[in-house]
């Protein structure tokens, strides 16, 4: 017996919004899921059932709103997460990038969906120092969720967090706490990254262009149309000549599409469109 009521209407209701406001498609099989996270925000709320949350949230300021959608998107990474792609980065595209970028001597990343901050962290573990001091690099994490920016930002993470790393990257790039249960990153990598909140379907504020996207683990949520006009815009943001895509293990791109190069291994160069 639940809590709280919760219909097919209500769930309707519910997946209208989040589709709206950032186009996260919530199938059927999410339903359990939607009720236990919103159930919490039922009760933060002091209220009775979802019609009366829902029609709170329209009613409601844009705080709450905020705390519908973070409560909706699931955020899972680790460090080095499909680590071939770290290895592509560092063996294959930034000799390129160097060779390229010779005279702006500009590099930069975007972490599209970059979660509690793994990933653009494992990105700055592996730029950093490949580069001159001279150069300007920079890594620019976005997410559609505030709370977890917020931790992303702070980069401290716990013991088991870190048990991907190996003990060079823990020595290089984080500080241990005296008791041993939580690690510290280094202000050394934390000032290559931007941390900066970002709903992918409202206007990019960037203009580009970046020499990597990394939008990994995102675009499950999304339908053909909206993988489409995202892909559009990630196209338009990299860099003409070496500008690369990388994507989740678990997604693809349309074979339709003429302008990026499948390189395998969810790996897309940005080519012309013939």
């Amino acid at each position: 017996m639940k809590e709280f009521p919760f219909t097919d209407t209500d769930f309707q209701k519910v997946s209208e919004k989040v589709y709206s406001a950032c186009g996260i498609v919530l199938g059927p099989h999410k339903r359990e899921m939607v009720y236990s996270r919103l159930a919490r925000r039922i009760r933060a709320n002091g209220l009775s059932n979802f019609e009366d949350y829902l029609a709170f949230l329209d009613s409601s300021s844009e705080q709450e709103f905020s705390h519908f959608i973070n409560a909706i998107t699931t955020n899972l990474t680790s460090f080095f997460r499909e680590s071939h792609h770290f290895d592509y980065l560092k063996n294959k595209l930034i000799p390129k990038i160097k060779e390229d970028n010779r005279h702006s001597r500009r590099v930069r990343v975007w972490s599209a969906g970059c979660s509690t901050g793994e990933e653009p962290y494992s990105i700055a573990m592996t730029v950093a120092g490949e580069f001159p001091s001279d150069w300007d690099v920079k890594v620019l994490a976005t997410d559609l969720d505030s709370n977890v920016l917020q931790k992303a930002s702070q980069g401290i993470y716990s013991s088991q967090s870190v048990t991907g790393l190996d003990d060079g990257h823990l020595r290089k790039w984080f500080l241990k706490s005296s008791d041993g249960s939580q690690y510290r990153v280094k202000d050394q990598l934390k000032n290559l990254i931007f941390f900066k909140r970002l709903n992918l379907l409202e206007p990019w504020p960037m203009r580009g262009p970046f020499d990597l996207i990394f939008c990994r683990n995102v675009l499950i949520y999304f339908d053909k149309e909206t993988k489409d006009t995202l892909f559009d815009g990630y196209h338009r943001m990299l860099e003409p000549t070496h500008g690369h895509l990388f994507i989740g293990h678990s997604e693809t791109m349309s074979k339709e599409r003429s302008d990026f190069k499948n390189l395998g291994k969810t790996m897309y160069k940005r080519i012309d469109a013939a």
